[in-house]
């Protein structure tokens, strides 16, 4: 599953696990290796993506179960730096240009890296720090860039930094929302775990106001409910 997801995941398997007495067998990283190893035969019943893009893709190559994919979260971007009042004003952080390297996740392979170029292109500063970008294959990859000190500042999921309510460590400018594309979420049934109990009961308490509470404190949107 989306490794950006990690975090509110172990907790929602842990209050599952509990619940129900099933044993959950969790594995994060990037959305589009998981795509591929699916694609390949991988022997996963769920795919929790990063996107709406490849649960749909797997849907449509007869994958997945039909009618089973929904959005289980909306991401949220923030820029943050572990520096504390190093991002007091965001986008005056980035025009100001005294840090070395901007990190973000590769836009051509995450959902959040696509995310973070719209913003540097609606405050029209695309060209004037693209020299400094550092890519990381996922958004977990380009946290650990910001979190080491590799690169000043990053665009990495809220979720990464946000706890109980608000940034936890560092300074961080939470992006508005209207300055790019949703990052919707989309979760799917795969094709191995349609016989599987397990795996719909594990959608169902995803689903659940339990998880909901839990998704929405750690920094992520909840989609508008289809009822």
């Amino acid at each position: 599953m989306a490794s950006n997801f990690a975090a509110p995941m172990k907790v929602i398997a842990a209050a599952f696990e509990e619940s129900t007495g099933h044993r959950v067998r969790l594995a994060f990283g990037s959305s589009g290796k998981f795509f591929a190893q699916v694609s390949n035969g991988a022997p996963f019943d769920i795919f929790l993506s990063a996107d709406q893009a490849k649960p749909h893709a797997l849907l449509n190559a007869g994958l997945a179960e039909p009618g089973s994919a929904f959005t289980y979260a909306i991401g949220r971007l923030v820029l943050w730096s572990p520096v504390t009042g190093r991002v007091s004003d965001g986008p005056g952080a980035l025009r100001e240009g005294g840090y070395r390297k901007l990190a973000l996740a590769n836009p051509r392979l995450a959902p959040y890296g696509a995310a973070a170029v719209q913003v540097l292109g609606s405050l029209e500063l695309v060209e004037t720090t693209r020299s400094r970008w550092v890519q990381g294959e996922n958004i977990s990859q380009a946290f650990q860039f910001v979190a080491t000190g590799n690169a000043e500042l990053g665009f990495v999921a809220l979720s990464q930094v946000m706890k109980e309510g608000r940034i936890a460590r560092g300074s961080g400018w939470v992006v508005p929302s209207s300055m790019h594309r949703p990052i919707r979420q989309d979760a799917v049934l795969l094709e191995q775990g349609a016989e599987n109990p397990a795996a719909r009961a594990l959608l169902a308490f995803l689903r659940s106001p339990r998880s909901a509470a839990l998704i929405e404190s750690r920094g992520y949107q909840l989609p508008v409910s289809e009822e």
